[in-house]
């Protein structure tokens, strides 16, 4: 009679593997974790003794950002396209930046090859990378910043203080949902002014003000 203990099932799974060709083996072994841990060990013990190499799993292929501007024929395309939740000008205040809207589950692309990774930025951080999220998410982005971004490197004319209290509201709407861009140069005059450049998510007004909606 046919044992079916675990020296029986150990058994039959060697001898299941024995018979798959080295594709087959590689294939499997490059996704593991469906397997049972006897199941693991007797594809390994298959593996090591016909001495193949196992490569990593092939990465899917990374979904194209979408783009700033919507597609009129797309009834969801303003809400993604991509709109700027701050400006990083170091290494490492872009990998703080990337903590927090991974923690958020917030996509974001850096950069104008908007790159979805740290890693894959290829811009120079001195003349400052601009992060952008979609539309949909912005709220939630610079409501994740403003409680933990600390910006190491900022140039001192581009520090900006983030404030909860601080009620900004769209002029033409007069909502909340609203999302700061950068700040910017106010060339109307011969003093040199920052202004605050804002885009509401709610009716896609854009404004300059002094940092509070009037």
């Amino acid at each position: 009679m046919q044992g079916f203990g675990p020296a029986s099932e150990s058994l039959r799974l060697y001898e299941h593997y024995r018979r798959m060709t080295d594709e087959e083996l590689i294939e499997l072994a490059q996704h593991p974790s469906s397997l049972t841990e006897m199941a693991q060990a007797a594809l390994a013990q298959e593996v090591h003794s016909r001495r193949l190499t196992v490569p990593p799993p092939a990465r899917p292929p990374i979904p194209p950002p979408p783009p700033d501007e919507p597609d009129a024929d797309d009834p969801y395309a303003e809400e993604r396209t991509l709109v700027t939740i701050c400006e990083v000008y170091s290494l490492r205040d872009a990998m703080q930046v990337s903590r927090i809207l991974d923690v958020a589950g917030i996509p974001f692309y850096m950069g104008p090859e908007k790159a979805m990774s740290v890693d894959a930025v290829t811009s120079n951080y001195g003349a400052g990378i601009r992060v952008k999220v979609m539309r949909v998410g912005a709220p939630w982005a610079v409501e994740a910043l403003s409680r933990n971004y600390e910006p190491k490197d900022e140039p001192p004319e581009e520090k900006v203080v983030w404030d909860d209290k601080v009620a900004v509201r769209c002029p033409r709407c007069r909502s909340q949902d609203v999302a700061f861009q950068r700040l910017t140069s106010d060339t109307t005059s011969n003093i040199d002014t920052r202004r605050f450049h804002w885009t509401c998510g709610a009716c896609g007004n854009e404004w300059h003000d002094d940092g509070v909606a009037k």
